[in-house]
């Protein structure tokens, strides 16, 4: 079985939709708060023309998605799929962003948990790059059960390098933390 991104995933709070082209408006109104950006180690990302080039990878990625708020259809922010290595069984989650008003609402998790259960059907690994002073995300992702494998230099597609730190998660694990 090979891995292909779903057009949706859904819980009772949240529906991860594929981004489309003409999606870009609606996600640039989120993400242009500079705040959002203030720990991430492209902090220019809420500038149009360097989000542009943020939206354009996410529409290569081809696993790409909104996050919508289920109850008001509202959009909350974006998180992705990417770095699928078939060979090692794993993949990449990341990308991922908010709107300020979601930050510490249980959002990340229930995102993050419908991302990780429909990938662990096709990977044994998940892999998730935090910058290296992005303090914050790297509690969130510290807080799924990921752990802390290496320091790297990353390269951000059409956009330069930067330094992230590398956490993997199990499949093995994230299935004994669902018990």
């Amino acid at each position: 079985m090979r891995f292909v991104a779903p057009n949706k995933l859904e819980n009772d709070k949240v529906i991860l939709k594929l981004i489309d082209p003409e999606d870009f408006d609606t996600l640039y109104q989120v993400a242009k708060d500079p705040l959002i950006w203030a720990q991430h180690p492209n902090k220019d990302r809420w500038q149009e023309e360097v989000f542009r080039t943020f939206f354009d990878g996410a529409l290569e990625s081809k696993a790409a998605y909104l996050i919508l708020d289920k109850q008001t259809g509202e959009c909350i922010g974006s998180t992705r799929y990417y770095g699928l290595d078939e060979s090692k069984r794993s993949i990449f989650v990341g990308f991922t962003f908010y709107a300020r008003a979601c930050w510490g609402t249980g959002i990340n998790p229930l995102v993050k948990e419908m991302m990780f259960d429909f990938a662990f059907n096709f990977v044994d690994k998940i892999y998730l790059h935090v910058g290296a002073e992005n303090y914050r995300s790297q509690k969130a992702v510290e807080r799924l059960g990921a752990s802390k494998v290496d320091e790297k230099t990353v390269s951000y597609p059409n956009e330069p390098e930067r330094r992230n730190v590398e956490y993997a998660l199990e499949k093995s694990a994230w299935l004994r933390s669902r018990r």
